[in-house]
């Protein structure tokens, strides 16, 4: 037996999808406007969780232009038993302007989960959050079907249909199956599965603020209807006090912050059963900054253990309904702390850069990012500024404590005051931090500069600037829980300097930032990245040594 602290997938790791295939546990995660798009995390224990693969490479998807927080939504991860193929689904969400969420989904098949992935087949475009459950041959499709007009539930209701995935048409109608399932209101993500002769419906509720669940439905047919929990609360939440907000679209929710929890908004949760028999939901979870409700890490994945009570339903080991932030789990005697490590040290010196590097709105292609392998470097050209959606030279990795500090070494030679190579943190086009090299005002000497995004506003920190002779410079930025240092030095011998004074930055948070209009920030969470910009002639470039994230807590 092994007791293991939540979050199990810190960071940026919001609506997971588990999947246990014979030994083998896998969890899917959105993306949003980060490409690669989908990450698969692999597991033997339920306890240690490693980066394998993405779904969604540098084809199948455009995110160019894509407003936070749009872009790939709810991945769903399914097995097919008759065929054995593994299959997804997931929402590319394109607008969420007016409450207009206009999302296309999509269905992948692949005979491993490395892939290669079947191109994507489309779906519907009703709603989001779509999921697939296969019985005998037959196929479903659950989802939310999105409701626009006035008067009516908000954000819709739960439908399902009998569905054909080699053409992706229905088979028959959609069926409605939650009218009166939910108090909490907002209710989406939902899943099917089978228990002792009935299926069981989980769907997130409460919006995906502080008033997140998971919510239980049940019944004989899969077309519903299915009886909710007869609690009516949630079977898992970080705020358990009663909540109705049935029409309520506010996914905000402060006022149900619970101040006797590190866990805040656990929703959106999937199911898993071991080979013993033993039940488990993995669920979204965020932290905020001690005395705030800023979430910089966003939303990150959790999970904990639960029961089949003697009258059919789940719930928590302890019988209750609140999240947890330590869980025992039985089928494991020990676990792996190195696979379970988020820290980053990449030298460039492999075939391949790190896994876990991504980029925002644009795909990663040797056009612009490429590894030196004789020179052992990793070379970026400049594109476009850091407050474009379209083509920014940025390569990121997601944050993943409260206090870090990420490193580099740079070499650089700018002959345009456009171009610029360096170190950042960065949530999305409107809003980051980034420590660069560039030209001084003569246009001649090259120094360090910080360059600040908040919320679509520039700050140019111009009165703090260090000279850089040999063009080139070691930099690191140490994160302290929501307070930035930038920090920097002229060779490997030196004693680092600090350029300027701290910077808060924990407005680079999902609270923090300005999302769509009408919407609470975002919800995709804090990254490092090195990068570079050319408003020139594109044709500059900056060569990186090595990435180092090392995290302190």
């Amino acid at each position: 037996m092994a007791r293991i602290k939540n979050p199990i997938i810190p960071g940026m790791a919001p609506d997971p999808s588990i999947l246990r295939v014979d030994n083998d546990f896998y969890i899917a995660t959105s993306s949003f406007h980060w490409k690669k798009g989908i990450p698969i995390y692999h597991s033997k224990n339920l306890a240690d969780w490693k980066l394998i693969t993405y779904v969604l490479e540098n084809r199948n998807i455009d995110l160019q232009g894509t407003n936070t927080p749009a872009g790939i939504w709810a991945p769903h991860l399914s097995y097919d038993m008759e065929t054995n193929k593994f299959w997804l689904a997931y929402s590319h969400m394109q607008n969420m302007a007016g409450r207009e969420f206009n999302a296309d989904s999509f269905a992948m098949s692949a005979d491993s989960i490395y892939g290669p992935w079947s191109e994507p087949l489309y779906l519907t475009s009703i709603g989001f959050d779509p999921s697939l459950y296969h019985e005998n041959g037959k196929h479903y499709l659950a989802i939310l079907e999105w409701e626009s007009r006035v008067g009516y539930q908000a954000p819709g209701t739960i439908v399902i249909a009998e569905i054909n995935l080699e053409s992706g048409e229905l088979v028959g109608k959609w069926h409605e199956i939650t009218r009166g399932f939910t108090t909490r209101g907002c209710i989406e993500a939902p899943q099917i599965y089978q228990h002792d002769g009935c299926y069981y419906l989980l769907a997130a509720s409460g919006g995906t603020g502080y008033a997140h669940g998971v919510e239980m439905g049940r019944s004989k047919s899969i077309f519903g209807p299915y009886e909710a929990n007869p609690a009516n609360e949630p079977i898992l939440t970080a705020s358990p006090k009663h909540l109705f907000s049935l029409g309520d679209p506010d996914a905000g929710h402060f006022e149900m912050y619970n101040p006797t929890s590190k866990i805040q908004k656990a929703g959106h949760g999937s199911m898993v059963e071991t080979k013993n028999g033993e039940v488990y939901i993995v669920h979204l979870m965020s932290r905020p900054l001690p005395n705030t409700k800023l979430n910089p890490l966003g939303r990150e994945t959790a999970i904990q253990k639960f029961h089949w009570t003697k009258d059919g339903w789940l719930e928590l080991a302890d019988g209750s309904n609140l999240a947890k932030e330590e869980v025992e789990i039985t089928d494991i005697q020990e676990t792996n702390t190195k696979v379970g490590s988020f820290d980053i040290d990449d030298n460039f010196d492999n075939p391949e850069y790190d896994l876990h590097f991504m980029t925002p709105y644009s795909s990663q292609n040797d056009k612009w990012v490429m590894l030196d392998k004789k020179a052992q470097k990793l070379r970026i050209y400049g594109r476009n500024s850091f407050f474009s959606q379209i083509d920014p030279s940025i390569m990121a990795t997601r944050a993943t404590a409260f206090k870090y500090y990420v490193e580099t070494k740079i070499d650089f030679c700018p002959d345009h005051y456009s171009q610029t190579a360096g170190v950042g943190l960065y949530y999305d086009s409107n809003n980051w931090l980034y420590a660069r090299l560039c030209l001084a005002d003569n246009e001649t000497d090259i120094v360090l500069r910080v360059l600040q995004a908040y919320q679509g506003e520039r700050k140019d920190h111009i009165y703090n600037e260090a000279a850089v002779k040999d063009k080139h410079v070691y930099l690191r930025i140490e994160y302290n829980f929501g307070k930035a240092i930038i920090k920097y030095r002229l060779s490997s011998t030196e004693s680092w300097k600090t350029l300027g004074e701290e910077i808060d930055v924990s407005y680079l948070s999902d609270e923090g930032v300005n999302g769509e209009p009408g919407e609470i920030g975002g919800f995709t969470g804090l990254f490092n990245f090195i990068g570079a910009t050319d408003a020139y002639q594109r044709k500059s470039f900056a060569d990186f040594d090595y990435y180092k994230v090392q995290n302190e807590d």
